[in-house]
Parts: structure tokens; sequence; C-alpha cells
């Protein structure tokens, strides 16, 4: 009598541990309270706190609320790629990978959940900071058009900074130097046009300014809030953000790879 085998079952494809993965990123940010309030607070300070205590002082051809708007959510997206590679740099360091890769589940696909768990809770956070801002007096002159337009280059350049916070957890061998390395992304907003015109800073500043991503971001979105034309801005920013995640998708590879040598 011949012997019937069995087909043994597929394992499931990373993509399909992907949701799970991000669901679980999710989770751990709703149950870091500390971060959570921090992240969710950050954007009402910061928007109450440039357009009360700094907006009187501070003349840029407009209302300081309509200008300060898209500085105060590249502040909260900094912010949040920090965040991410804090949570991911402990994820690397606690053995959580030689648990998954026991179960057959590839590494990468645990960064590409924390990624996109970062996306999910910046673009909250950013969406909190637009309350706030229409609350204290921001206004728009935007149609549908230009809004999809300005969450969509929003929304790319998170995901870039994301990834790139991901490389930098994958560097870091611990959340104290991830956290060092994350706050050289969380000052761009400031050398930059987010919060006074590029042409008011020294010339030596002013060169970097202008030719930084955070600044191509912020105009376009200034322009494409105000109604105003957007000019070769907008695919500055675009070029800038997919150069960033290209790179940074690369580099989080390579030393993932390396890490696991």
């Amino acid at each position: 009598m011949s012997e019937i085998t069995l087909p043994l079952p597929s394992s499931p494809r990373p993509a399909s541990r992907l949701p799970v993965l991000i669901g679980r990123c999710l989770r751990l940010s709703v149950r870091n309270t500390d971060g959570l309030i921090t992240a969710l607070a950050l954007p009402v300070i910061l928007m109450l706190m440039f357009v009360y205590l700094f907006g009187g002082a501070i003349h840029v051809g407009t209302r300081y609320v309509d200008y300060v708007v898209p500085g105060v959510l590249l502040v909260c997206v900094a912010f949040g790629a920090g965040t991410t590679a804090v949570s991911l740099v402990q994820d690397l360091t606690s053995g959580i990978i030689d648990r998954m890769r026991s179960m057959d589940v590839r590494g990468e696909a645990l960064i590409a959940g924390h990624v996109v768990a970062s996306v999910a809770r910046i673009l909250a956070s950013s969406l909190l900071a637009l309350a706030v801002a229409f609350a204290i007096g921001f206004r728009t002159d935007a149609d549908l058009g230009r809004w999809l337009a300005a969450v969509g280059i929003l929304t790319l350049f998170v995901f870039a900074l994301s990834w790139l916070a991901a490389a930098i957890a994958v560097l870091a061998r611990s959340a104290e130097a991830a956290q060092g390395i994350t706050f050289l992304i969380g000052f761009l907003p400031y050398p930059s046009s987010a919060f006074v015109p590029v042409a008011t800073m020294p010339p030596a500043l002013r060169v970097f300014a202008a030719n930084q991503p955070v600044t191509a971001v912020a105009n376009s979105l200034r322009a494409l809030l105000s109604g105003a034309p957007v000019g070769a801005s907008a695919w500055h920013a675009v070029a800038w953000s997919v150069a960033i995640t290209i790179a940074s998708i690369a580099l989080a590879g390579a030393l993932f790879r390396r890490r696991l040598d």
C-alpha cells in the first residue's frame, strides 16, 4: 500500500504579517501613555507658543498664524520620527528579532511595521495641529485639489523621515543613541523657512536653509494652503522625499543584514 504524503501548509508571506506587526506597533504607541500625551500635546503647545508668544514680533507679510502652520506640522513630523527610532531600537535590543526569526518572520517586516505605524501616528498629530490652528484663526483659500496635494506632499515626507529614523535605529545600539542622532532631524525645521522667511537669515545660514528639504516642503504646503502659485517647490519637496526614502530603505536593509551577521 503506497504511502500518502500530505502537503505541508505553506508559511504565510512576510507581507501577510505586516498588518499584524503594524497593529502591534500601534498598540505599543497607545500603551506608551507618556509618549502618547507628548505627541498630542506638542502640536498644541507649539501652535499656541509661536502664534501668541512670537507672532506679534515676527512680520512675514501676512498673518503669522497662516504662515507658521506648515512649520508646526513639520516639527511634529520630526518629533514623530525621533519617537519611531527609539521605539524600533528598543525592539531591536530586546531579542524580539530572534523570536520572530524562529517563527519565520522576516525582521524587515518589523521595521516596515514601525514605519507604517509612525506615519499613522504623525498624521494624527498633524490633524490635531490643524484643528488647533483653525481654532485660533488659521484660514485657507485652498480647494479640494490643493488640500489633496498638500496632504500627499506631507505624507510622502512623513514616510521618508520615518524610514530615515528606522535606518538610524538599526545603526544605533541604544535608545539614548537613537534619540541623540534623531535630535538633528528635529532641529532641521528651525534653520528653514518653516518659521521665518529665509531672506531674513545671515548669508551663510541662508544658503543652507534655502537648500534643505524642510524648506521645500514648508514652501509647498504654505503655497498650496494659501492658494498662491506653488512653482518648483512642490517638485523639490517630492524629489527630496523620494531620495530620502530610497536611500533610507537601502541603508536600513544593509545595516540590518550586517547586524544579524
